[in-house]
């Protein structure tokens, strides 16, 4: 009994002596930690400054900074663990990576897979920090690429979270990839109006209506007899941004309204004739008169 009682507390010894010499390491890779984050933001803002100064692209800056970040964290990261515990050898730390990297791709596998996506977003720009864009059913401005996620503000005012993955592997709608884009209106007028001369008043309206762009220049064109009306389609081009290009719908449609009301050129709307008749005189099993029943 007395000597397994000097065993325990000879292995107590060892514990707090092996605890006691790997504390100093410890605290040691603790502090280093702390100073591998804030070095990291440091090297962050740094690369947010090179980035203004030498590249263009706000995508490609937003990608200099996140792996400016991870670089300076991980290097922190594996100089901490390297202080802490003296026999570690940077060797055996690529091994255990190595060995845990099956295990740690499996979960999480969404996280990576998210992490590559926006890597790929942010080379690749198929649309940029401020672009209007239609993905995964939403729609609004694009606000920020992170690395694992892309944040949209709708029209609406709320906020949107898309994982990367989604957007790469989604089509996705670039509403302001160019200079102007064009809008369709359809317009009816009655059966006995001069179709030369609506077509002209619409030509008219358009040039006046601020905002329409003169190049490329509107089209108005018959598109087909209606039931009530000869439709026309007038198509015109506008600044890209989704709150003008409603603006001017709006401009343009009033215009129309006026502009034909003055001219007594009518926006005829569906008309039905409805027909009432006697059902006890006209019912398909009563005999007609002077019609004899078999």
């Amino acid at each position: 009994m007395t000597g397994l009682l000097e065993t325990i507390i000879i292995s107590l010894q060892d514990i707090v002596g092996n605890l006691i010499r790997t504390l100093p390491g410890l605290i040691a890779g603790i502090i280093i930690l702390l100073l591998a984050r804030y070095g990291a933001k440091f090297s962050q803002k740094v690369a947010r400054k090179i980035g203004k100064k030498t590249i263009r692209s706000a995508s490609l800056r937003l990608l200099l900074q996140k792996t400016s970040y991870v670089l300076a964290f991980t290097a922190g990261v594996l100089f901490a663990a390297v202080v802490a515990f003296p026999g570690l050898r940077l060797g055996d730390i690529i091994a255990a990576l190595g060995l845990g990297s099956v295990a740690i791709g499996f979960a999480f596998q969404d996280i990576f897979k998210n992490f590559l996506a926006g890597i790929l977003l942010l080379l690749q720009e198929p649309f940029r920090i401020g672009d209007q864009i239609i993905v995964a059913g939403y729609e609004g401005t694009v606000e920020h690429i992170d690395i694992r996620t892309t944040r949209i503000r709708t029209y609406q005012g709320e906020e949107v979270i898309v994982p990367n993955a989604t957007v790469f592997t989604s089509e996705i709608q670039v509403r302001t990839a160019y200079d102007y884009r064009r809008t369709n209106l359809g317009v009816g007028v009655d059966y006995n109006t001069s179709l030369p001369m609506a077509k002209e008043r619409l030509q008219n309206i358009l040039q006046e209506v601020e905002g329409v762009l003169d190049n490329p220049q509107p089209e108005i064109d018959l598109v087909g007899f209606g039931d009530s009306s000869i439709d026309f389609v007038v198509r015109y081009w506008t600044i890209p941004q989704q709150h003008i290009v409603r603006r001017i719908q709006t401009q343009v449609i009033i215009a129309i309204k006026r502009d034909f009301d003055q001219a007594e050129i009518n926006i005829p709307y569906p008309i039905r004739t409805v027909y009432y008749y006697d059902q006890q005189r006209f019912n398909d099993y009563l005999p007609l008169p002077n019609q004899e029943i078999d």
